[in-house]
């Protein structure tokens, strides 16, 4: 007799991270998009964030378009410590790791791609690092927004902590206006079905079309 297949689990976010570094001079910077998409959000979901010590981060409850409860977090501990935040408020609201859905820059992706996925390893990334350390697992959601390579020598380090070119910043609302999208989606019908409809979009550079 053979056993009848279980049906996949649907991963649904409860908790939305987006990495980034704290101080101002590191406003706007490519690495900190993660950061940028947890303002967008609050922005359309009316959830202010406010400092939580306790968390080392800036943190805020509310609830997503759907109406389901949501809560998004900006750690404040650097980019490298990011995961002292997130244990935090997981271990505090009892949240499984597959639960938090976090955000961050990606340097394989060009600009104005985005990519989900619901498990994988840092790829080098010191935040996510972090993560992965602090949760114990790879095994959570994330969604990267691309940031494209340098031209030419640029350092990767210079690339990641620069500005966005005034070209890339025009294309800016249009690619986390994708990402709420697919965060909304993900959180509506689950991961799975954001990665298969989102993962393959992008954002246009709208001088070059």
């Amino acid at each position: 007799m053979t056993q009848a297949a279980t049906p996949p689990v649907i991963v649904i976010p409860q908790l939305i991270v987006g990495l980034g570094n704290p101080e101002p001079k590191y406003d706007q910077t490519r690495h900190n998009i993660g950061f940028a998409a947890v303002d967008a959000l609050a922005s359309s979901w009316q959830i202010s964030l406010s400092e939580n010590r306790k968390f080392q981060a800036l943190f805020g409850e509310g609830r997503g378009r759907g109406g389901d409860k949501i809560r998004l977090l900006k750690p404040l501990t650097y980019m490298n410590r990011s995961g002292e935040s997130m244990r935090a408020v997981t271990d505090w609201f009892k949240l499984p790791p597959e639960s938090v859905l976090v955000i961050y820059d990606d340097m394989d992706l060009p600009i104005g791609k985005i990519r989900m996925r619901l498990s994988g390893s840092a790829g080098g990334h010191n935040g996510m690092k972090s993560a992965i350390a602090h949760l114990g697992t790879q095994n959570f959601p994330r969604l990267r927004i691309g940031i494209g390579r340098s031209n030419g020598d640029r350092e990767a380090i210079s690339h990641v902590l620069g500005k966005f070119s005034p070209a890339e910043t025009q294309m800016m609302p249009d690619v986390l206006r994708l990402v709420i999208d697919a965060v909304e989606l993900s959180m509506r019908q689950g991961v799975e079905k954001a990665m298969s409809l989102y993962n393959s979009r992008s954002v246009a550079n709208k001088n070059q079309e």
